[in-house]
């Protein structure tokens, strides 16, 4: 019941390991943390010494050799980012042509989405077992389940669970179209939250945004706890700091997209649109994976070179933050022309995904979609595939990765297998988008796109 709300009391233990990645010494606040996390697991908040002992944490000095710069303002980290960094001007759009890469980039979104969600969760052994056991490894198709009672039982394979207000799982023998899922009610959300306040809006309008048109339950973690934030009226960018142990996790990555989308081939432009969101509710690498991410899907307009536009995301966030160095280490790895198999071997011996903290964090996540980039060589379906595999979160990481290579590639370009069955139909939870084409949203964000040039 309580961690529907992201309490204080749950949160404890996230933000002794926030904190330590943060360069602060946590260890005399280990015992307390336990204690108070041991009686919320009970079902006993014990929210006022959870919100003390979080305010002391915070309060712990960082260490003087710490050796990471992470600044919060957008000056600062323009000054903090690489020296070589590319510096293009923005491209003229072809409306035309434009709308078939927005398009791709809209509909691999979705297909990487769906195929990520029914597995969202799993660990990698039981992904990669199903896989194997019903003939999809590599993955060639859409998880499905209706795949025999045998493996139904061994897999704990269920059709019936509440996800984003529907009470079925999202197979792909479930669906008409693409389902509703957080890593595109957020795409669909900063459609229309621009074409309302336009490029010069600002953080406090996605604030605003966010109350009006999205329900608090379809809002996971940092953005949870933003929300609160938002309504006790501590507004940006307090709302992304205040009391919020995961204000590094995955949240805001997942929110880039439409930002690359609206200023393509201006890495600057949408790494900056990604930072006023960002900083709603996140800080540091939680800030920076957006701000990447954006900038990676903006280059994708005018590249399609997976290097160049990797370097395009490099290039917009601080050269010596920890994102920066988890990037640098898989094109490390690509370098040596291991597999993509042991390029993964390499995260896990880094981040541990029966670690919630590592699970749904924004480095280890941004390093699995680098690995799913680099190794599945712009091919969609490697792509997305290698994404999910990996484990961690899923859903997150192929829609990423899936719009990445669908901006590359462009709608008519993508495989008809994973397309089709989203019927071009995208629902969601954001108010007045129940069930919309995503050629509607794709024509109405070139126009939007066109509007800011």
């Amino acid at each position: 019941m309580y961690s529907m709300w992201m309490t204080l009391s749950e949160t404890v233990l996230t933000e002794l390991e926030q904190s330590a990645d943060e360069g602060r010494d946590v260890r005399a606040f280990a015992d307390e943390a336990h204690a108070i996390f041991d009686m919320f697991k009970q079902g006993y908040l014990r929210e006022d010494d959870a919100k003390d002992l979080l305010d002391r944490i915070r309060r712990a000095p960082v260490a003087k050799d710490y050796p990471y710069i992470e600044p919060a303002s957008l000056e600062d980290i323009k000054r903090a980012r690489p020296q070589n960094r590319r510096n293009d001007p923005p491209a003229k759009i072809d409306r035309a042509a434009y709308y078939d890469k927005v398009y791709g980039a809209w509909l691999g979104r979705c297909g990487g989405c769906l195929l990520g969600q029914p597995v969202e969760g799993w660990r990698r052994d039981r992904i990669n077992g199903m896989l194997k056991d019903t003939g999809n490894y590599p993955i060639s198709k859409y998880f499905a389940s209706d795949v025999g009672e045998a493996i139904r039982e061994k897999y704990n394979i269920i059709d019936e669970r509440e996800v984003y207000g529907s009470n079925t799982i999202n197979w792909i023998n479930n669906i008409s179209h693409a389902p509703e899922d957080d890593d595109t009610n957020y795409t669909i959300l900063y459609l229309k939250t621009l074409e309302e306040s336009g490029s010069s809006f600002t953080s406090e309008d996605v604030a605003h945004s966010w109350l009006k048109n999205v329900p608090i339950y379809h809002v996971c973690t940092a953005e949870r706890v933003a929300y609160h934030n938002i309504v006790d009226l501590i507004m940006p960018p307090l709302s992304g700091s205040c009391h919020n142990a995961y204000r590094e996790w995955i949240g805001a990555q997942i929110r880039a997209d439409f930002f690359g989308y609206a200023a393509p081939g201006d890495t600057e432009r949408a790494a900056e649109f990604a930072w006023r969101d960002a900083r709603v509710s996140h800080i540091k690498n939680g800030i920076y994976g957006e701000m990447f991410c954006a900038a990676m899907i903006a280059r994708a307009a005018v590249s399609s070179d997976i290097k160049d536009i990797i370097a395009g995301g490099l290039g917009e966030i601080p050269e010596k933050s920890r994102l920066a160095e988890g990037i640098k280490k898989v094109l490390a790895w690509h370098e040596t022309e291991i597999s993509w198999e042991a390029a993964l071997q390499n995260l896990y011996g880094i981040y541990d995904e029966k670690n919630g903290h590592h699970w749904c964090h924004t480095i280890s996540n941004a390093m699995i979609c680098l690995i799913a980039l680099l190794w599945g060589e712009s091919d969609f379906e490697k792509t997305i595939g290698i994404a999910v595999c990996a484990g961690f979160d899923t859903d997150c990481n192929a829609a990423t990765v899936g719009s990445v290579i669908g901006m590359i590639s462009g709608a008519e370009k993508l495989p008809e297998k994973w397309i089709k069955p989203l019927n071009n139909k995208l629902a969601s939870g954001i108010d007045g988008f129940a069930l919309t084409e995503i050629s509607t949203l794709a024509r109405r964000t070139v126009d939007l796109a066109v509007s800011f040039q």
